[in-house]
């Protein structure tokens, strides 16, 4: 469940830590992306979710909502078509399967890494990532970000922005699948109570806990 974090399917969830410096941008979607990490300390939003199979073919399509206070603890939780619930309390990451009853659990920075969660969770922009600017469409200004580390999972990213509200993200791992989210309802700096980021198994839940 892990690796599907890691590649973005649960990316943007978290929107949690300070982030390092964000180099000099003429173009609206840096700047977007550096007013976004610099004002939005906590919000919430709903989101939509459609996942493509590299041959086109194949789609999936699921929603939910997120939430998120910096530094680094987000709940991000799918309602349909099936219920899954990723919660971050800055520390560790869980991942809860109730149809399953199952629940995974990983150390946040080993679950993260160079991925689009850690672009907008406190990683350093400069470090791990290369930002270009790219056109408008729709009144949406778009970033690329691509990872800098070789052994990346990700083929490509962009992030989306409406104004400082993130509004798109589209993700293409690195066996082609491709998954765009698409944000709505979003209220940057709302006032997320403290008990929403901390996760405790029901009874009988199967735990695995990955280094």
């Amino acid at each position: 469940m892990f690796r599907s974090l890691s590649r973005g399917v649960a990316a943007i969830a978290v929107l949690a830590a300070g982030v390092g410096a964000v180099p000099s941008a003429h173009a609206d979607g840096v700047s977007a992306l550096q007013q976004f990490v610099s004002e939005v300390k906590s919000g919430r939003a709903s989101f939509t979710q459609t996942v493509t199979a590299p041959d086109g073919k194949r789609k999936k399509t699921t929603s939910g909502t997120f939430e998120f206070q910096r530094p680094n603890q987000f709940r991000f939780a799918y309602a349909k078509p099936a219920e899954q619930l990723i919660v971050a309390d800055g520390k560790e990451v869980w991942i809860y399967d109730p149809d399953l009853q199952q629940a995974t659990v990983r150390n946040m920075d080993q679950a993260l890494g160079a991925t689009p969660v850690s672009l907008l969770a406190g990683g350093d922009l400069s470090k791990d990532f290369t930002l270009k600017a790219l056109p408008a469409a729709n009144g949406v200004d778009w970033v690329q970000a691509v990872p800098k580390r070789s052994d990346s999972s990700l083929q490509s990213l962009k992030l989306g922005f409406k104004g400082r509200d993130l509004a798109a993200l589209e993700i293409v791992d690195g066996f082609g699948q491709q998954s765009v989210m698409q944000f709505s309802a979003v209220e940057p700096n709302a006032k997320v109570a403290a008990d929403r980021f901390r996760f405790t198994p029901p009874a009988g839940t199967d735990i695995a806990r990955q280094p």
